[in-house]
């Protein structure tokens, strides 16, 4: 899982279904999916997607370090020709990065025995990140990163397939030829996420269009298009109607995209003119702040989100069919000591004529991202429209 992993598991149930998984602590998601099956690069909550290698009855290290030796030797002899890519990550195991590297040698030692050429890439965590393991070619024909995972009284370990491409990422959301900080910088990652929590399995994706409301720069728009989708977007500012649009022909002319639909609008009020299927958005945040407000400051963003976001619901509730399905980022607010304040219609989403969707594997107050030092944050809001 990722930096937020109550979201990626909530995520994963809703493209998946819950009864395909099991929590592995705060780390990780076991499946009983084939890893071929998995479309790894819409998902924003996942970091690695690994396959299972073994199972070893024990969490102590040193008997858990003369077993990898043994995969490691097994999994050498499906790897092409040339230098082997080797590294391990341990997630949950009593153990520190020196005997981490102490085994990583060892391992590599026992594969040049077998006559492999290796090279080892050092640990500086327990776990290698996303970019260590991409840029040293981890998943590559030559590469083998190993996942040691502590399960109770037992290890399981698993040889990594794919990784997050952070480069991507940055690129799509770097270069893109519009951004705008004030509307907000909505990550591409959290962006994947949201239209997977309002899309869920829906086959085929081509003949589904994700509606934007609040379409900003577009940034939600670009990954769902990514994705397949069919995209319509609509904000009330002229200018983030054109920002979307150049930043979605910027992408067009380096993916095989949909044609988007986009039109001016005010989400509390407006008929969207073209037909959509699902809702994915993140709503107005309010004003950024920099620094904690005073209460009555605080209390007046507050009730003005709440507002903006509650006339929208009931408004775009008249023209959604029944069972309609809607993932919202809204706005929360997080006080120094760690209190998270949340919009008050959150209390009263069924007389509005919403159902809010639950995730066996993750609470209603988990599903909000911040960064460390943020004050305004995104709570995660995954609605259907009333039957």
């Amino acid at each position: 899982m990722g930096r937020t992993p109550a979201i990626g598991r909530a995520e994963l149930e809703s493209l998946y279904g819950a009864e395909h998984f099991t929590p592995l602590e705060m780390y990780a998601m076991l499946s009983d999916i084939n890893v071929d099956d998995v479309v790894f690069e819409r998902l924003g909550g996942t970091v690695k997607l690994a396959a299972l290698v073994g199972t070893i009855h024990t969490t102590d290290w040193r008997s858990v370090q003369n077993e990898l030796i043994k995969y490691a030797v097994a999994l050498a002899e499906d790897v092409d020709e040339g230098k082997i890519q080797l590294g391990v990550s341990v997630y949950g195991l009593r153990t520190n990065t020196r005997q981490l590297l102490a085994a990583g040698l060892e391992i590599k030692k026992a594969l040049r025995s077998h006559h492999y050429s290796v090279r080892l890439v050092p640990n500086q965590d327990m776990a290698l990140s996303s970019a260590q393991v991409l840029h040293n070619h981890l998943t590559g024909q030559r590469g083998i990163e190993l996942l040691v995972l502590a399960n109770n009284k037992e290890t399981i370990v698993a040889r990594t397939v794919a990784v997050q491409d952070i480069t991507a990422y940055a690129h799509r959301d770097q270069n893109r030829p519009k951004r705008d900080a004030f509307v907000g910088m909505l990550p591409p990652k959290l962006a994947q996420t949201i239209v997977n929590l309002a899309t869920g399995p829906l086959l085929p994706i081509s003949a589904n269009i994700v509606l934007d409301p609040f379409c900003g720069t577009g940034v939600l728009l670009q990954e769902a298009a990514l994705m397949g989708y069919g995209i319509y977007g609509s904000d009330l500012e002229e200018r983030m109607i054109d920002y979307t649009k150049q930043n979605l022909s910027w992408l067009a002319e380096r993916s095989k995209i949909n044609s988007p639909n986009l039109e001016i609008g005010d989400a509390t009020i407006m008929s969207w003119g073209f037909p959509f299927s699902v809702v994915a958005s993140e709503t107005y945040l309010g004003r950024p702040l920099s620094s904690w407000p005073n209460p009555e400051k605080l209390q007046k963003i507050i009730s003005t989100c709440n507002v903006i976001v509650e006339k929208f619901l009931r408004n775009i509730g008249a023209h959604l069919p029944k069972g309609s399905r809607l993932a919202l980022a809204v706005p929360a607010w997080r006080a120094p000591n760690g209190y998270v304040h949340h919009l008050p219609l959150l209390d009263h989403l069924e007389k509005m004529g919403y159902n809010r969707i639950s995730f066996e594997y993750a609470s209603d107050t988990e599903l909000v991202y911040f960064r460390p030092d943020q004050i305004v944050a995104r709570e995660l809001l995954v609605i259907t429209r009333k039957q």
